[in-house]
């Protein structure tokens, strides 16, 4: 059943409301204990209803290391109209206590922990619709749960790259078997894929611990892992320890292995985990850290983070020169063509969109699988089976898919926009930190 009235009331509350305590009104000032008194109670209140939502969806809550006492008990109940109102009613007195707490001169600091904590209500109270049958267009939902407006690109974007691409292709044959080709050569032999993850990840680490301190204990282990919908991913077990599962169902190429360690370790997911852990939760007491949402605007800081990191640890020709040099005699290949093989990446890098045009279309009912299958082998230049597996990541997370693209010009464009530009490098280092270590919203990184 189609209910749109619900959304369109959540998207009126995202659009108008500026998420700044301040003293504007003329009512009587809040003291800093009752702020605090208050919003550790809603903070509290807060992951109490994302872990209650996360017994109706087994992906939304992705990490949770809090008291053990405030976990649901498990029962076979599914969601019905009786759930939908009381977790509901629960979102909407946390938003109206959050929206009392309005008069108050805050420190910047409490300023982005009210909106990071109205922000991710919202997400969560996005989530109780869509369970209980609400449906969303794709940037409706983009906007509901991340915080984040879409661009929309045509064919004529993805021609000029690809355009660029057919020139830069040796070979004959169409451009997409000239590209599989052409990446079949820094392919990554499966029984070295360990050393070269292994050396990748030391120098991500060495790298990230040079500008920014972690905790002591920190620590992840790396497994390797088939028939997933996604390529890698972060299980953050807390107490500052990771498990990172690397997908071996498609080919790995030769540029995967610095950015899954980076992204999914140093300076990224781990250390931003991490770091809100120890920071926010372990050092504050801020109880809202102690869970990951994710379908929320976390995702899009987490994973926009995690993709700017790369740059951010490898800037300019640094990359490539340790790949040269550390990376390619570990695998076996040939380096002579690594500066055209990275000139090659960087034309599709502006074919990931491409991913979100198939994601929306296919979300918005305008195409069926084979339709959206046929698009990102067209435009994405993606094998069958890679399209395939894609459109899987796509059912299962749905618009997430823009937190890695959208999320990635974001943090990026806020980060240079202040000052972190590549001619600046500590500059750059001291931003990233700043945006690991506190409570972030793509809303507020665009002002």
């Amino acid at each position: 059943m189609k209910r749109n009235f619900p959304i369109k009331l959540v998207l009126l509350i995202i659009t108008v409301s500026l998420l700044v305590i301040n003293c504007s009104e003329k009512k009587e000032p809040i003291t800093k204990s009752d702020l605090e008194i208050k919003m550790n109670k809603i903070a509290e209140e807060y992951v109490k209803l994302a872990l209650n939502i996360g017994k109706y969806d087994s992906d939304f809550i992705d990490a949770y290391y809090g008291p053990e006492n405030w976990k649901p008990q498990v029962d076979s109940t599914e969601f019905n109209q009786t759930i939908y109102e009381q977790l509901n009613s629960k979102a909407n007195s946390m938003l109206d206590e959050l929206e009392s707490l309005s008069v108050y001169n805050a420190t910047e600091l409490e300023k982005l922990r009210y909106r990071y904590l109205y922000k991710q209500l919202l997400a969560c109270k996005t989530k109780i619709f869509m369970l209980n049958g609400v449906t969303l267009s794709f940037d409706e939902e983009a906007k509901a749960l991340y915080d984040a407006e879409v661009p929309i690109h045509n064919e004529d974007f993805f021609r000029e790259s690809i355009t660029e691409l057919d020139k830069l292709l040796p070979g004959k044959g169409t451009i997409s078997e000239r590209l599989q080709k052409f990446k079949e050569r820094f392919k990554i032999p499966e029984e070295r894929l360990k050393s070269v993850f292994d050396a990748a990840i030391n120098e991500c680490r060495k790298r990230t611990l040079k500008n920014i301190q972690l905790p002591p204990t920190e620590n992840f282990t790396v497994e390797y892992v088939k028939n997933k919908p996604w390529g890698a991913y972060n299980w953050y077990k807390g107490n500052f320890y990771s498990v990172i599962q690397v997908n071996t169902d498609l080919p790995i190429y030769i540029d995967r292995a610095i950015d899954l360690a980076a992204h999914e370790g140093y300076p990224g997911h781990h250390v931003y985990n991490a770091l809100l852990e120890w920071n926010l939760y372990r050092k504050k007491e801020w109880v809202e850290f102690s869970v990951y949402v994710l379908f929320s605007p976390q995702s899009l800081i987490a994973e926009g983070t995690a993709n700017y990191g790369i740059e951010v640890a490898f800037p300019g020709e640094e990359r490539i020169k340790f790949e040269k040099e550390v990376l390619f005699p570990l695998t076996g290949l040939d380096s002579s063509e690594a500066e055209l093989y990275y000139k090659v990446l960087e034309q599709l890098d502006n074919l990931s969109y491409a991913g979100n045009e198939a994601a929306r279309n296919f979300l918005d009912g305008k195409w069926n699988e084979q339709q959206t299958i046929e698009w990102l082998m067209k435009y994405n230049l993606r094998s069958k089976e890679s399209a395939a597996k894609y459109l899987d990541f796509i059912k299962q997370y749905r618009s997430y898919v823009i937190n890695y693209n959208v999320g990635l010009d974001i943090v990026k464009n806020y980060i240079e926009r202040n000052g972190g530009t590549s001619d600046n490098p500590a500059k750059r280092w001291e931003l990233f930190k700043h945006l690991l270590s506190t409570p972030q919203t793509p809303g507020g990184l665009r002002e």
